[in-house]
């Protein structure tokens, strides 16, 4: 098949290896070069990188709301538009262009945690499963029906990047699946009832409140690791929490009972990945060697 690619982040790559290998791919589309690093220079995405690196043109409109964005996403004469983690909405002049239409790689169940992010999202509700789902793309926010899903377990120990990473391997083997079987695939509508939506996460978010169980803190940690990272205060320095699992004991919320174990509002979290200001991610045990626990967070 001709294809138009549209996506942004690490999220996206693998959908677009995957795509290129198989089918033509006219055009890619993704969020312009963004300033990045110390220095601020402007840092191309993942997916542009990618692109370019296997040859594919690559073109990062600002909107495709205007007149001259349609014509050049009408000329391409794609039969069908792929979209995954783009970071734009597609009005419906787009959205109608390609002869097959638009297909979107979404990471949940839908319609639970239709938005902007569902892995979090899932992991921090405690879901016990999550999933892919391809879906054709019509103008609400992630509502249109569904031609493929496939479900997958969430670990207990699993973090957002361990997700991230399986999910975004399974999406671009559905929608190599999607494309083969497009003609004898019938799109089923999204049921009303169990609708929930995947706000946007806040840096806000992120300090934990140890007075609070912790189940929910830990869900928290893993949640939000690697990125924006939970993160509580030691001696005065901001240290982000990455990796944790519900440990034994309980006490006065914030109380260190032993190693880096925490007490919680309700039972204990057992960190075992942490990262220090201007340091990098590691286990508990070498954090440790270096940073001396008050008795009290």
């Amino acid at each position: 098949m001709k294809i138009v690619f549209m996506g942004t982040p690490d999220f996206s790559v693998p959908v677009l290896e995957a795509l290129h290998q198989r089918h033509e791919i006219l055009a890619v589309y993704c969020q312009p070069p963004r300033p990045a690093g110390r220095g601020k220079a402007d840092r191309p995405s993942p997916v542009q990188a990618r692109a370019e690196a296997l040859g594919l043109p690559v073109r990062h409109p600002v909107s495709l709301r205007s007149e001259g964005a349609a014509k050049e996403f009408a000329a391409l004469g794609a039969d069908v538009a792929v979209v995954v983690a783009y970071g734009l909405i597609l009005p419906q002049q787009i959205l109608d262009t390609p002869r097959l239409g638009c297909l979107n790689i979404h990471a949940s169940l839908l319609p639970r945690w239709r938005g902007a992010a569902p892995i979090h999202r899932a992991i921090m509700a405690g879901d016990q499963e999550t999933g892919v789902c391809i879906m054709q793309m019509e103008a609400g926010l992630d509502t249109g029906p569904v031609l493929l899903r496939e479900a997958l377990a969430i670990g207990v120990e699993e973090t957002t990047a361990d997700l991230h990473d399986r999910l975004s391997t399974l999406g671009a083997r559905l929608i190599l699946q999607a494309l083969d079987r497009l003609p004898d695939l019938t799109a089923e509508p999204q049921p009303q009832d169990g609708v929930t939506y995947a706000a946007k996460i806040d840096k806000a978010e992120a300090r934990i409140d140890w007075t609070r169980p912790a189940t929910e803190i830990d869900r928290q940690i893993r949640g939000l690791s690697p990125f924006p990272g939970a993160w509580t205060e030691v001696n005065g320095e901001r240290v982000k929490l990455l990796r944790s699992r519900l440990g034994d004991g309980g006490g006065p919320p914030g109380q260190v009972l032993h190693g880096f174990t925490i007490a919680c509002g309700t039972g204990a979290v057992d960190i075992t990945e942490a990262q220090r200001e201007g340091k990098r991610p590691m286990p508990a045990a070498e954090v440790l060697r270096g940073l001396i626990l008050p008795q009290r967070l």
